[in-house]
């Protein structure tokens, strides 16, 4: 039976988080499934103590029949659960890497063109251990592994130490119904696979307590990398590649990965990375490196430098 204390995990996760973060009327992400609601709920809750307005934000994707009406019903949900405002945007989804990843960047886009400031999002203790999982499956280096942030502006995660039990047991004892999202149980998704098989899996294989031991882990890797980033961060590099030859490889890449994006390269993975890397490290005259949007790094006369080429074509 659920009472009134299944709302206190929820209530108390976001009490903290907005204690640190929240200075002005925020928004939260509601989808109308039991974490958004569960957060929407809480953020009214603790939100309206401190003298703030929330308002809620359900994106619809237009992806399923009846998805104008969903997306209604999850806004309407959210006013009766304390939010101020409930606004309903609707995106169109395309573009490259799959339906999952398209529906994600418009997702992401809607809410922080219409957010007005800080966006909370619904991620739970559960879904960082599905992201580290993807990180480790993928060998996308440690920042993939190290997660999701509780807070990454615009973005705040409140319930990243919350079992998605909890948000479900919080709708339970608030008495609304969750919508259960086909796509959330769709095995064509790799996350869905790690939800419904591979977790479980470990969950048995292991004795339990896998989840949470991959969220702690994720939190203890973040802290290491803040503070790697934080020492790159005192490093002047201006494309002279001596500064950096005597720095230990995991604080020289990190430098390296603050000029590269200050430069307009993005979503470098790991082995760009390396590569570039190697430029420094492991130089015997080596051609450039090829990076996303068409740059290039190359190493002339002692020096890094960064220029947007036209891509070679194959014959």
């Amino acid at each position: 039976m659920c009472t009134a204390e299944d709302l206190i995990p929820v209530r108390l996760a976001v009490r903290r988080f907005l204690a640190g973060h929240a200075e002005a009327d925020f928004d939260v992400a509601v989808s109308g499934g039991a974490d958004s609601l569960a957060l929407a709920e809480a953020a009214a809750h603790e939100g309206h103590k401190l003298g703030l307005r929330v308002r809620a934000l359900v994106v619809d994707h237009g992806l399923q029949d009846g998805s104008a009406e969903i997306a209604g019903k999850a806004a309407a949900t959210a006013r009766g659960l304390g939010a101020d405002e409930a606004e309903v945007l609707t995106v169109e989804v395309g573009g490259p890497g799959g339906i999952e990843a398209a529906a994600r960047r418009a997702r992401y886009a809607a809410l922080a063109g219409k957010g007005r400031g800080l966006v909370l999002l619904g991620h739970t203790r559960d879904d960082q251990a599905e992201t580290v999982l993807l990180g480790l499956g993928r060998g996308s280096g440690p920042r993939s592994i190290a997660g999701m942030k509780p807070f990454d502006p615009p973005w705040g995660r409140p319930l990243l130490e919350v079992p998605r039990s909890a948000t479900r047991a919080a709708c339970a004892a608030l008495g609304v119904e969750p919508w259960e999202d086909p796509f959330n149980a769709d095995p064509r998704f790799t996350r869905v696979r790690l939800r419904t098989d591979v977790l479980p899996l470990l969950e048995e294989v292991l004795s339990g307590g896998v989840a949470g031991a991959l969220a702690r882990t994720a939190k203890q890797l973040r802290e290491d990398l803040e503070t790697l980033d934080e020492l790159a961060a005192q490093v002047a590099f201006d494309g002279d590649v001596k500064p950096l030859e005597n720095l230990p490889p995991a604080l020289r890449r990190r430098v390296l990965r603050r000029w590269l994006i200050d430069g307009g390269a993005g979503d470098l993975s790991d082995a760009q990375l390396r590569s570039v890397d190697a430029l420094v490290g492991e130089w015997h005259g080596q051609g450039g490196v090829w990076l996303p949007g068409s740059l290039v790094v190359a190493r002339t006369h002692g020096r890094l430098s960064m220029n947007r080429r036209e891509e070679p074509r194959g014959d």
